[in-house]
């Protein structure tokens, strides 16, 4: 089992990374918190490693921080909740708010994250108050903007929403106000779409 990775980057998207470890690349699957904190492509990094095995797939999940390793597994364990979920759930509200969220069964603030209905996230809070409560949550990262080419930013801002399960008018309508021209990064304008998404 899998349960560390380190490497190079050799690819770099909003969900995904390849991570060339000795000439072997894999593929990692990441939630907006872990790309937030990634060096650029051709940078070193370490990531805390979640094996999924299926039937018919065995896919790499990768988090920066253990602690965004532990809210994962944390939230996999709930009935209804498999690691596509859970990772985007995590792309949606950093562990901070999340931990907050639960504790205080927060049901309208987990239920306006995309695939997740009002009984999923009465089940979350129900199932994981006591146990998001126990977490260390001062070991959560602090995110760092990283700039990117401008022309790229908004067409990865609108791709990683729609992957998250948001639907083009409401990634319009959130993207409206917004302004890659004047040196945004894909990271800042991401958590400036989620905040508008989230209200």
């Amino acid at each position: 089992m899998i349960a560390l990775l380190t490497g190079v980057i050799a690819y770099k998207s909003p969900d995904h990374i390849i991570l060339d470890v000795h000439g072997v690349g894999y593929r990692v699957l990441i939630p907006f918190s872990t790309y937030y904190e990634l060096p650029e492509e051709g940078g070193a990094a370490s990531l805390h490693i979640h094996t999924s095995v299926r039937e018919d797939a065995i896919q790499l999940y990768g988090f920066r921080t253990r602690l965004e390793k532990s809210f994962f597994q944390l939230l996999i364990s709930v009935s209804g909740v498999g690691p596509k979920m859970a990772r985007d759930i995590l792309s949606n509200i950093q562990p901070g708010p999340l931990a907050q969220a639960l504790v205080q069964g927060d049901v309208h603030k987990l239920s306006a994250i995309p695939g997740i209905g009002k009984k999923t996230a009465e089940r979350l809070a129900l199932e994981l108050k006591d146990k998001a409560g126990k977490l260390d949550l001062a070991s959560a990262p602090a995110f760092e903007a990283r700039e990117i080419p401008a022309e790229d930013v908004m067409d990865d801002v609108v791709s990683a929403l729609l992957n998250l399960g948001y639907k083009e008018p409401q990634v319009r309508r959130a993207l409206g106000g917004l302004d890659a021209t004047g040196g945004g990064t894909v990271e800042e304008l991401l958590k400036q779409a989620l905040k508008i998404l989230m209200k």
